[in-house]
C-alpha cells in the first residue's frame, strides 16, 4: 500500500517552498515522485499549433520528491508521518504516526 495517494492534504518540509500546504495531484510510484497543487510552480513555454491555438507562457506544477512531503494529520493540522496497519479482517490502513488516526479513506 502506498503512503500517498491523490488528494491527500500534504506539507512541503524542504527546499524553496517549505511550509507550504497542498492536495496532492498526482503520485509517480517509479520514480517516488508527487505533484502538489501550488508548489514547484514553473514557466512553461508552449508553441501556438492546430492542437493549441492559443500559445504563451503557463505556470505549471512541476513533481517533487515524496521525501520533501509529509501528510498532514487530520487531528491537529500538523505534518505527521504514516505507518500502515493490518486490521483483524486483513485490509490495511493507513495511521498517523503523531497521533493514531486513521488518514484518508
Amino acid at each position: 500500500m502506498n503512503k500517498f495517494k491523490k488528494g491527500d492534504q500534504v506539507i512541503v518540509v524542504s527546499g524553496k517552498d517549505k511550509g507550504s500546504v497542498g492536495e496532492i495531484l498526482s503520485v509517480d510510484l517509479a520514480k517516488k515522485k508527487v505533484t502538489v497543487k501550488g508548489v514547484s510552480i514553473r514557466k512553461k513555454c508552449v508553441k501556438r499549433s492546430q492542437e493549441n491555438p492559443e500559445g504563451g507562457i503557463f505556470d505549471i506544477e512541476t513533481p517533487i520528491s515524496w521525501s520533501n512531503v509529509m501528510i498532514v494529520d487530520p487531528k491537529d493540522g500538523k505534518g505527521t508521518r504514516v505507518r500502515v496497519q493490518l486490521l483483524a479482517d486483513g485490509s490495511k490502513v493507513r495511521v498517523s504516526v503523531r497521533t493514531g488516526e486513521e488518514i484518508g479513506k
